[in-house]
């Protein structure tokens, strides 16, 4: 018996790659590489998927965080609050902005930011708060929201696992100051290589957090401040542009897979899947299957097979190993 794929990025490829190909020798006949018609394109409808004002292509996710920092002015003295259960980016991109990341709890249940325990270490350096929508699972916006709206503190979302999760009605990657995007290649939406976006619902703000992104320009040669260089490039765009059209279909396919784990690991040992709320839309980046103990999670998460173009019979397979290791 085969084994069942982690991930298949093959899958994911073959329905694209007809029209993929006639992107792609259109960009290479044109010469239009960077900043051409396939990264407008794309920064528009994720814009508009997003219900955003405005998204700015970079070159991959570690940059989407670290330009929407800079773009808020942090720098040197600046304390920046963020989960201690995360990927090292998020945490990381606060250093290479300047700052200083200021770890806090996370919730038992979710494994996302704690807003009350981000709360109590808020102190007189603190500038802002960066929430992660961790495994696809978005944060207890409203609150943390409120928290630095009480405290006079940005919010940045984190959301490189949850393209095209909702909080209540609204789009993740809404709800924040500004938000940073993932689209390596195991993302929901990923493309074929390295690639990321920052959005936000604030014209001159991402008029900013594209300024950072391009050397500091405001024109070509016309350096008003000092940036970076991270461009989300044509034929990466060109990807996320066939991959997007499919990604509500998609992440309701995780949604479906996601119950064959719940129901055929319902009761096995110490595992759980962490409860959804009732008003959320989880896209599942990851099904993850925790011991209770937020302290350990870092040890003792497992995450099982998950992509859309997983079949549901090897899913059950997943499920009947995981039951087999427990002898259930």
């Amino acid at each position: 018996m085969n084994p069942v794929p982690y991930l298949d990025l093959s899958r994911a490829r073959r329905r694209v790659e007809p029209e993929l190909h006639v992107r792609w020798q259109k960009i290479l006949d044109g010469n239009a590489f960077i900043l051409g018609p396939e990264v407008k394109e794309f920064e528009a409808a994720f814009a508009a998927f997003l219900g955003a004002t405005a998204a700015v292509g970079v070159a991959n996710g570690t940059d989407a965080l670290t330009v929407a920092l800079r773009a808020l002015g942090v720098g040197p003295g600046d304390e920046v609050i963020v989960p201690a259960f995360s990927f090292f980016a998020t945490a990381e991109a606060v250093v290479l902005a300047g700052g200083t990341p200021v770890f806090a709890d996370i919730e038992p249940d979710t494994y996302n930011l704690d807003p009350a325990d981000a709360g109590a270490r808020v102190g007189a350096r603190t500038v802002g708060v960066i929430g992660v929508h961790l495994y696809g699972r978005p944060f207890d916006a409203e609150r943390l929201g409120a928290l630095c709206r009480q405290r006079g503190l940005w919010l940045v979302e984190d959301a490189a696992q949850a393209h095209g999760a909702r909080f209540g009605s609204r789009r993740v990657g809404t709800l924040g100051d500004l938000a940073a995007w993932s689209f390596y290649p195991t993302k929901n939406l990923g493309c074929f290589g390295d690639g990321g976006a920052v959005t936000g619902m604030d014209a001159e703000r991402m008029a900013k957090v594209f300024r950072v992104a391009n050397h500091g320009q405001t024109e070509r040669y016309h350096h008003v401040e000092i940036g970076t260089n991270s461009r989300l490039d044509s034929l990466q765009a060109a990807v996320l542009n066939l991959r997007l059209r499919t990604l509500d279909q998609d992440n309701a396919r995780r949604r479906a897979l996601a119950e064959v784990y719940r129901a055929g690991l319902a009761g096995v040992g110490d595992l759980r899947l962490p409860p959804d709320r009732p008003d959320d839309e989880c896209v599942y980046h990851a099904a993850q299957a925790p011991l209770p103990h937020a302290e350990r999670a870092g040890g003792e998460v497992l995450c099982l097979p998950m992509f859309a173009e997983l079949e549901t019979a090897e899913a059950e397979r997943a499920v009947e190993a995981v039951r087999a290791f427990y002898g259930a």
